[in-house]
């Protein structure tokens, strides 16, 4: 009996189609979202009316990847909810919600460039402002609801094609059934990351900034990552850390999340959580071709340096499993 449950399981598995409803503010990049999807090979629907959608995704036979916002015709977010709530009590999807977001002053800087109109500001007593402001709140049931909040601000598109497809290729594949966790290192100075389950220090260790060999170099180089190790608090807080990962991550598959992003920071962004987020991603990838004992599954791991993607020095990029 057990055999046949894991084969039955295996094949529910392999049958069960991907929907992705993609949502978010106007000039967040939903549609670059999109685009990506359609290129991995998700059918993509975009700005269809909200009584249609749940035939469109019944009667397909592929994963879909589904834009909805407020130009949707009939939109409401409580009733987009109700609908992904039915779709989910299906067993043959598996229905995410994706949110595209972006601070106000870069969505304000892109439709400058782009002189479009906002959606909500159509009319001349509407400033754009107000209009970001209006959807912001149309949007927050949607938002806080949403199993994906993808903050673009900044993120240019080829570091965003690498978010997405570092998320969802393998899914799409039927190949990916685990956990995808995602280390970022980044600044304190310059805020912490919206998109962080979880959050690090790392300040207290002995900074290389002030070594003057090593003050242009980055937690990437060797004699930098020799120089932190040889903290004497290193050891112990990393191996905390992991720990206590090890015993938040199982409750995380626990309550189905499909994502986890664990941020790690310094002063700079450069040298101590780069160094930290590089260990951290090694233990759980070699865990992972452990078949991760600790979870049962596997887990596919994301790493993204914040402050060097900033300045041109990387973005995101994800170890094989």
């Amino acid at each position: 009996m057990g055999l046949y449950m894991v084969g039955l399981t295996s094949k529910i598995l392999r049958n069960t189609r991907h929907i992705l409803i993609v949502t978010g503010l106007s000039g967040a990049g939903k549609s670059s979202i999109l685009r990506i999807l359609e290129d991995i090979g998700f059918e993509v629907v975009d700005n269809a009316p909200l009584s249609l959608l749940e035939s469109m995704i019944l009667s397909s036979e592929r994963s879909m990847a589904v834009g909805v916002d407020v130009r949707t015709s009939g939109f409401n977010a409580e009733h987009l909810l109700a609908l992904i709530h039915t779709l989910r009590m299906n067993p043959q999807l598996a229905v995410e919600l994706v949110y595209a977001t972006a601070e106000e002053a870069v969505l304000l800087r892109r439709f400058t460039a782009t002189r479009r109109r906002h959606p909500l500001a159509d009319h001349g007593s509407v400033t754009v402002t107000e209009g970001i402001e209006a959807e912001t709140q149309q949007l927050l049931p949607l938002r806080e609801a949403a199993e994906v909040v993808i903050d673009t601000s900044d993120l240019p598109p080829p570091e965003l094609r690498l978010l997405i497809e570092g998320r969802y290729e393998h899914r799409f594949k039927n190949e990916q059934k685990g956990l995808t966790v995602s280390f970022m290192s980044f600044a304190f100075p310059a805020g912490l990351p919206r998109e962080a389950d979880m959050v690090f220090d790392a300040r207290f260790l002995k900074n290389p900034y002030y070594d003057a060999d090593l003050s242009e170099k980055t937690g990437l180089d060797s004699d930098v990552v020799a120089y932190i190790k040889k903290d004497l608090d290193y050891e112990q807080f990393i191996n905390q850390v992991e720990g206590l990962l090890k015993l938040v991550l199982p409750r995380f598959v626990t309550e189905g999340k499909k994502y986890a992003t664990i941020a790690v920071g310094c002063s700079g962004g450069r040298h101590r959580s780069v160094s930290i987020v590089e260990d951290l991603a090694r233990r759980f990838s070699q865990d992972h071709k452990e078949s991760t004992p600790f979870l049962g599954e596997p887990i596919y791991i994301n790493i993204m340096h914040r402050e060097l993607a900033r300045k041109g020095k990387g973005g995101w990029r994800t170890l094989s499993p």
